[in-house]
């Protein structure tokens, strides 16, 4: 595995899972349409973090671009977490914001 991406997979995988548990607690919350978008947007981030992280390790020539789009899906999902109070939900907008973060430099 390339070096170069180890910080950015370990991101995306950190990622991946606080979006996956993020997702599930969300579908235990009293009021499941509130966090409907929530739901929507952490499908979507644990999705690309997934595709990003096979795009690294099998050395994909459209790295940057693939890691650019993790980065905004990453920060939108971040956003839209934020608005939550629940637990899971600030755990996740977390982990989207340091992965974000991390994608973004990988694309430069």
């Amino acid at each position: 595995m390339n070096l170069k991406y180890e910080e950015c997979i370990k991101a995306c995988l950190e990622c991946l899972k606080a979006c996956n548990t993020c997702f599930d607690a969300c579908l235990q919350e009293d009021d499941v349409k509130m966090m409907a978008e929530c739901i929507r947007l952490d499908r979507a981030c644990a999705d690309i973090c997934a595709f990003a992280i096979q795009a690294m390790t099998s050395n994909n020539p459209f790295v940057k671009e693939i890691c650019q789009l993790c980065a905004e899906i990453c920060d939108r999902c971040a956003e839209e977490c934020a608005k939550h109070d629940h637990e899971h939900c600030q755990n996740c907008a977390e982990a989207c914001r340091k992965c974000a973060e991390v994608c973004h430099e990988m694309s430069l």
